[in-house]
């Protein structure tokens, strides 16, 4: 055998892989057109924070993009300055926004000691580590042009004693007290009040942001809470408002410390109670969901302590987390299975050169979510829920959805009714593919494997999926095409040989 023949094989190799992958990207294309509908124009003017997602970062901690603002980092030190900036963030927008997030949290960016912002010493300049003034705007611009609001942290206490208010002789009393090596600030004081609000909404005039999320409010009462945001909004009625702590006031979405214990409990491992999963959505604003925070050890450290594989985990716990009701915040490094019990070990420096799967996966889930208004904000009712197998459906008056979460040790299998889906209808899979019709028992068996998700649509069973095959057809197409080209390539070689 001549080399000639070598590369026509090694030809015909790639080429297949090529073939399988394109299959995959036609079918699932076509797939996401036909289940799909088109968002309206005016959709993005009436959205609120239940249809958003959160990426939530550290600006030191995800790409360092420039080497101008780097003095005094060591990467080698997980408690120094690492060299993330906002430079770093422009360059990684796509990656953001690929995988779906419509606001990116970027922690507090105010001048401070800390690499995550914890000991602020203004509540007016940018920390230089991060970058200018100038380049964080860039990144608002440019994050917006691709429809990702920007979130910053707005710290109401416990700053440095180098703040710059700590160290005027003439606001000696606004500090009620210094514990933990930070200063507190009378909140009661009217003038504190009023210097905190001034300093907020002087900081969302000066930057097109699309949300603050107020931090270390602890020592404040609702009604001074409230009288921020209420000024925040009259600064920018579009501003989205949160915390990270519990509170009465009105933010526009509650937050509850156990909801983050409730969903690592039911997701760490398989067959695990699932009975508080509606816990979160007691109340009547929308809900942050989430399986860990900056704040706490990841979800990775308490699967993996489980002796489960933290990949695995973490697909079952997106995949389900985007699609329930409330807003989903998601930690960076959540897509790369990032590891820590306390920070700064659960502050790593994100790994770009990581494994995509996870990544993959997310992207699929959050193109569902932004693309269909009934998987953001339909109605929402739970079929089953028994420790770990859940069913539910989001629905609207233009479409319905079935999301079965089967997170126990086995192939899990539900029979849904005609009076739960209609008379007529079909079951379509979007992450695996599945079709399911009803049978002869007048049932819809919906039968699922151990530790995955499925996102069914469901539609109206007219039999062969046309856009389907369509895409089959056109990848024999071009694999007969390719067959035929080499087998012309070979004749001509032989005949050159020949000759």
């Amino acid at each position: 055998m001549t080399m000639d023949w070598f590369e026509r094989e090694g030809m015909k190799v790639k080429f297949k892989k090529w073939i399988s992958a394109t299959a995959a990207t036609l079918l699932l294309a076509t797939s996401l057109i036909s289940a799909i509908p088109v968002a309206h124009a005016d959709e993005v003017s009436t959205r609120t924070i239940a249809e958003e997602s959160i990426y939530d970062l550290l600006v030191d901690r995800f790409f360092n993009g420039s080497g101008t603002n780097d003095f005094d980092t060591n990467t080698q030190d997980p408690s120094k300055f690492a060299g993330g900036d906002f430079t770093g963030l422009q360059d990684k927008l796509n990656f953001i926004g690929e995988m779906g997030y419509t606001i990116v949290s970027i922690g507090p960016i105010f001048s401070t000691e800390n690499y995550d912002g914890s000991m602020p010493t203004s509540y007016s300049t940018i920390e230089r580590h991060f970058g200018t003034s100038e380049e964080f705007q860039s990144v608002v611009e440019a994050y917006k042009a691709k429809n990702m609001a920007i979130m910053v942290d707005f710290p109401l206490n416990n700053v440095s004693p180098n703040h710059e208010w700590a160290k005027d002789s003439a606001k000696q009393n606004w500090i009620a007290s210094t514990n933990n090596g930070q200063v507190q600030w009378d909140l009661t004081n009217k003038e504190v009040q009023e210097a905190l609000i001034k300093s907020a909404t002087d900081f969302v005039s000066t930057y097109d942001i699309g949300g603050i999320r107020l931090t270390n409010i602890a020592g404040a009462d609702t009604a001074f809470v409230d009288k921020v945001i209420a000024a925040l909004k009259d600064a920018k009625k579009s501003l989205y408002i949160i915390s990270n702590e519990a509170s009465d006031a009105n933010f526009d979405a509650s937050f509850s410390p156990e909801t983050a214990d409730i969903y690592r409990n039911i997701f760490k491992n398989v067959d695990m109670d699932s009975s508080k999963l509606m816990e979160p959505f007691t109340g009547d604003k929308p809900t942050q969901i989430m399986v860990d925070s900056l704040e706490t050890h990841r979800f990775t450290f308490d699967s993996a302590n489980e002796n489960m594989f933290p990949p695995t985990r973490l697909k079952m716990a997106m995949g389900t987390l985007f699609m329930l009701p409330g807003t989903p915040i998601v930690q960076y490094g959540t897509e790369i299975a990032m590891n820590g019990e306390a920070k700064p070990d659960t502050h790593q420096i994100f790994n770009f050169k990581t494994d995509e799967e996870l990544i993959k996966y997310i992207k699929n889930v959050q193109s569902l979510r932004n693309k269909s208004a009934t998987l953001r904000k339909g109605d929402f009712e739970v079929i089953t829920n028994e420790n770990g197998l859940l069913v539910f459906t989001r629905t609207s008056d233009e479409e319905k959805w079935v999301i079965m979460v089967n997170n126990t040790g086995k192939t899990q299998r539900v029979d849904l009714t005609p009076t739960q889906l209609g008379e007529g209808k079909m079951l379509n899979g979007i992450l695996h593919e599945e079709k399911v019709r009803i049978n002869e028992k007048d049932v819809y068996p919906v039968i699922l494997d151990r530790e995955m998700v499925e996102i069914y649509q469901v539609k109206n069973d007219e039999g062969f999926n046309i856009p389907y095959m369509i895409a089959l057809g056109l990848v024999w197409v071009i694999f007969i095409g390719f067959v035929f080209v080499i087998i012309k390539r070979g004749k001509v070689r032989r005949q050159e040989q020949d000759a």
